[in-house]
């Protein structure tokens, strides 16, 4: 990809005058305007098409790549393509309120990655601040919009690198930089994908299962989800499960990490129990996850 360039200054043909209101002039200057303005939608295109070529687009992506491909996610990306993280982008998939999900090309040959990119537009991550404010990990953030985002990127980054590395089902983080997570793609060569709880029959043994991620995550990543619901617990190809969506995830230690593993818990019994599966109850649930008892 080019560098993006600026948008071109449009020259006036001549200066108007007032005195000069013939038909024949009026018609010459409707046809430069017209002219003018397909040039220039012209060079749009034209500029769009250089700045995209590393984008494998579906028809569907082009719904999203106004709102995603502003000039500073274009530039990381085209360095990540630089730097050998990922070879292309391919299809968009996944969507948020903060983020949409493209499937990435992996490097050489190897599998493919998932691209999660946080939208700088989004105004969500105004209600987001308390899942920051108080992790020790994440001091002096500074609060303007990109600057947030960012440190956003990087506490997903860092919560899932936590996750994978103490054992928990989770994507394997590969890079961030800036609002773009990189990560390993959930899926399988028979095109199969993890899919949300929401969407399937589960069972006692799912059940038992998020449990043990749960518990897991906490007693060995020192991590509460602190937005869990059946809509970021999957299901992998092999039929295991895997908890996505680490962004708000905190550390045990943040000021409310026992408030959000209370509602993550009501969050998956209620769940199950509406689809007429038999829970622990809450506060011994719990106890069993912190180690308490």
């Amino acid at each position: 990809m080019v560098p993006i360039e600026e948008e071109e200054e449009e020259v006036a043909a001549g200066e108007h005058n007032d005195n000069d209101d013939n038909s024949d002039n009026i018609d010459d200057n409707d046809t430069n305007s017209d002219s003018r303005q397909m040039d220039k939608a012209d060079r749009r295109y034209k500029r769009h098409e250089r700045e995209n070529r590393f984008l494998k687009k579906s028809s569907e992506d082009y719904q999203v790549i106004e709102e995603v491909f502003d000039k500073p996610t274009m530039m990381v990306i085209q360095k990540m393509v630089n730097h050998g993280t990922i070879k292309s982008l391919q299809s968009h998939f996944a969507a948020g309120k903060e983020s949409k999900v493209f499937i990435a090309e992996g490097p050489d040959g190897s599998p493919p990655l998932a691209v999660k990119i946080y939208l700088t537009v989004s105004a969500e991550f105004k209600k987001r601040m308390q899942y920051i404010a108080g992790d020790p990990r994440f001091t002096e953030i500074k609060k303007d919009t990109r600057s947030f985002i960012a440190a956003w990127a990087r506490k997903e980054f860092k919560n899932l690198k936590a996750a994978h590395s103490a054992g928990v089902r989770v994507p394997a983080p590969v890079a961030v930089e800036k609002n773009v997570l990189v990560m390993e793609f959930i899926g399988d060569d028979q095109g199969r994908l993890a899919e949300q709880l929401e969407n399937l029959q589960v069972t006692a043994d799912d059940y038992r299962e998020t449990v043990g991620q749960l518990t897991m995550l906490y007693q060995e990543a020192n991590l509460v989800h602190a937005d869990l619901s059946e809509y970021n617990v999957f299901k992998n190809p092999k039929g295991e499960i895997m908890l996505l969506d680490f962004g708000s995830a905190v550390d045990i230690r943040h000021p409310h990490s026992k408030q959000f593993l209370v509602r993550d818990v009501e969050n998956i019994n209620r769940f199950f129990t509406k689809r007429g599966i038999d829970v622990i109850d809450t506060d011994l649930l719990i106890e069993k996850i912190t180690g308490s008892k």
